[in-house]
């Protein structure tokens, strides 16, 4: 179906149009495992919507002037995440914006507040096999909490953090089929979530999704 309306009838507003509105100068913050797709869901998220991308984790490496990589082998896990924290409010700062979160960094009680207070969290939750899949084919030397046992360190990290993750505003099940199906869905949760805050009104047909 068109988004011309008929003659004499009001134009129709589409779900990106209307979600844009609502938000006003909050961010969609992407949160999950590594391998979930928040940079790639992210991306084409912010296209859709047209609102920028940002990811936190080449964010903090450009701050860092390192890598992930180089910033754990050389100051630790505990330096780097307080390095993320500050990065994440910096930009939270800067909305309306679609931010891709590294996988820990929802597991800081300050940043999830600060997300709720200046942003919307969407979980794209992710299945063991389905994250196995994905970071197998990239390098673990690039992801250093995968240096041991792959299945053995998300399955422990996945405990730790699904119950955290939950906390979202919003949960789309991340799996593998095309990018676009992940982001209309996480369009339409988005919008439902909207309208029920009252910032947008109900969908009128799933053709504008």
């Amino acid at each position: 179906m068109s988004d011309i309306a008929a003659p004499g009838a009001a134009p129709r507003v589409t779900l990106e149009a209307q979600i844009a509105a609502g938000l006003g100068r909050r961010s969609l913050v992407l949160v999950g495992m590594m391998g979930a797709g928040k940079s790639s869901i992210g991306r084409r998220l912010g296209q859709r919507l047209g609102l920028s991308f940002v990811d936190a984790d080449n964010e903090i490496e450009a701050a860092a002037g390192m890598t992930i990589r180089e910033i754990f082998a050389t100051h630790g896990e505990a330096y780097f995440r307080s390095g993320e924290a500050r990065v994440i409010a910096r930009l939270l700062e800067s909305g309306p914006q679609v931010m891709a979160t590294g996988g820990g960094a929802y597991m800081n009680a300050e940043t999830r507040r600060l997300i709720r207070e200046k942003g919307v969290s969407i979980w794209l939750r992710a299945d063991l096999d389905v994250l196995l899949r994905r970071v197998r084919r990239r390098s673990v030397a690039d992801r250093p909490m995968l240096r041991s046992d792959p299945a053995e360190m998300l399955t422990r990290l996945m405990g730790e953090r699904y119950p955290v993750y939950a906390e979202a505003d919003i949960t789309v099940q991340s799996r593998d089929v095309p990018h676009e199906t992940i982001v209309g869905e996480v369009i339409r949760a988005l919008h439902d979530h909207l309208h029920s805050a009252g910032a947008v009104p109900p969908a009128q047909d799933e053709s504008q999704s």
